[in-house]
């Protein structure tokens, strides 16, 4: 509880920075005020190491850049509009995105004012009507005659991170970075050169990510945005495939298999396929705060991990609760996979500074029912409902032919035996058979019986 972590699910990684087998806990703590952000490695639960920040952290992955021996991972560290790259725990190259286009009006406003053609005010006057200056008129001067010199130039920041897999599926093969953008840009960059192998343009900024595929084959990225849509990227296509379009924001985005699994803001978990068609929607006791993948693939075992505002932890299925998970406060971020030299390994860190970490048991069995009370499995498998036969059909026909005379039919004979049934109890009151009280606040009944002895 004492651990003093403060980060989200996107800046925890798990990685053998070693090459030992001995995975660490690698975490870019976003700290508790300004300049005490730090990038931090974990073994077990000591601090092995760390390196300071320049600044807060977006986004964190461990991926391979090149073929050379000992196969150790990098981490790239996204933060702003920087990438830093750490190779052996020390910093290796920095990363810098590509510049945004400048608006032409106001980079020739700049022009004459570097070249003292214009005064402070009539710049403020033009600057104004471009909307772009904002500024008390004591401060004005001060900040022409600082930035007038420099050269114009629109930067934007780096809002998520992500890796694929260049051209093997292997698990130590070499991965590109993949990353999203303030300006709703997405890049897949070398993981050798750090040159932009490709640029996709979306709708709305992204924010969450998932990649699969490998970039010289085919390859898949689907993206959460601020619009409350996610959108599929694939290969050779500039702009998104499909369009998934949620009735709340997007807070966890997970893929299970060849399907999308989405935690929203309205306190439910909704799976959709790669396509954008709804499978099923599961409602949720309190708010998402994280979400991670559950997986297991010796034991062929997926699932999702769905932290929550009320200090619990819920294993999903499908939209099946498998298992709830207590903890002593709100877990802020979530990561699953090999830590140490354990393949199941769940590491969670809290809202107030603590890290629990849990081992799954060797010999844990999973059971594929549903723990929250509801409808039985039964019911929601299919019937083997025979085919229809010779008979059913002729039965079919006969019906549709005569559907009033069967229809008027069965009104006389329900009449007739209503009118039966009411005979029989006029019949009954009267003869005294089943006596029974006249008035409601008293409901006696009485049953005589004469014993005679002789």
């Amino acid at each position: 509880p004492v651990a003093n972590l403060y980060t989200f699910s996107s800046c925890i990684a798990l990685a053998d920075l070693h090459g030992d087998g001995d995975n660490k806990l690698v975490v870019g703590d976003l700290g508790t005020g300004a300049g005490n952000t730090k990038l931090k490695v974990y073994r077990g639960i000591g601090l092995l190491s760390e390196n300071t920040l320049l600044d807060l952290p977006t986004g964190l992955v461990s991926f391979l850049m090149d073929q050379h021996e000992p196969r150790t991972p990098a981490i790239a560290v996204a933060s702003g509009p920087f990438i830093y790259i750490y190779k052996n725990l020390r910093p290796y190259f920095k990363f810098t995105l590509p510049f945004l286009e400048v608006n032409t009006l106001e980079q020739d406003v700049w022009s004459q004012a570097r070249q003292d053609m214009i005064d402070t005010m009539t710049l403020k006057e033009m600057l104004e009507s471009i909307r772009f200056l904002m500024l008390e008129p004591q401060e004005m001067e001060t900040y022409v005659n600082l930035h007038k010199q420099q050269p114009i130039r629109r930067q934007t920041v780096i809002t998520c991170i992500g890796t694929l897999k260049k051209n093997m599926v292997d698990e130590d093969a070499v991965s590109c970075l993949v990353v999203g953008t303030e300006s709703q840009d997405v890049y897949i960059l070398d993981p050798e050169a750090f040159t932009i192998l490709s640029k996709m343009s979306l709708p709305s900024v992204p924010t969450l990510m998932d990649v699969t595929g490998q970039f010289d084959v085919e390859f898949r990225i689907i993206i959460a945005c601020r619009n409350g849509n996610i959108y599929i990227l694939r290969r050779d296509s500039p702009k998104p495939k499909y369009c998934i379009e949620l009735c709340s924001h997007p807070v966890g985005l997970v893929r299970m298999g060849k399907n999308v699994v989405v935690g929203c803001a309205q306190e439910t978990l909704q799976g959709y396929t790669q396509k954008g068609k709804k499978l099923w929607t599961a409602y949720l006791p309190a708010p998402v705060t994280t979400m991670a993948v559950l997986d297991l693939p010796t034991r062929g075992f997926q699932a999702v991990l769905v932290a929550l505002a009320n200090c619990e932890v819920h294993v999903y299925r499908d939209k099946n609760l498998v298992s709830t998970i207590k903890t002593p406060d709100v877990v802020s971020s979530i990561c699953f996979g090999r830590y140490g030299r354990e393949d199941g390994t769940l590491i969670m860190t809290t809202k107030g500074g603590g890290l629990i970490v849990k081992i799954l048991k060797r010999t844990a069995v999973f059971d594929e029912r549903d723990s929250a009370p509801g409808p039985p499995l039964a019911q929601s498998i299919r019937l083997n409902v025979p085919k229809k036969t010779k008979l059913y059909v002729d039965q079919t026909m006969r019906e549709r032919e005569n559907a009033v005379a069967m229809h008027r039919a069965f009104q006389m004979d329900l009449s007739r035996l209503r009118l039966a049934a009411a005979r029989t109890y006029v019949k009954a009151l009267e003869s005294s058979l089943t006596p029974v009280s006249a008035s409601l606040a008293e409901p006696l009944k009485m049953n005589a019986v004469v014993s005679v002895n002789i």
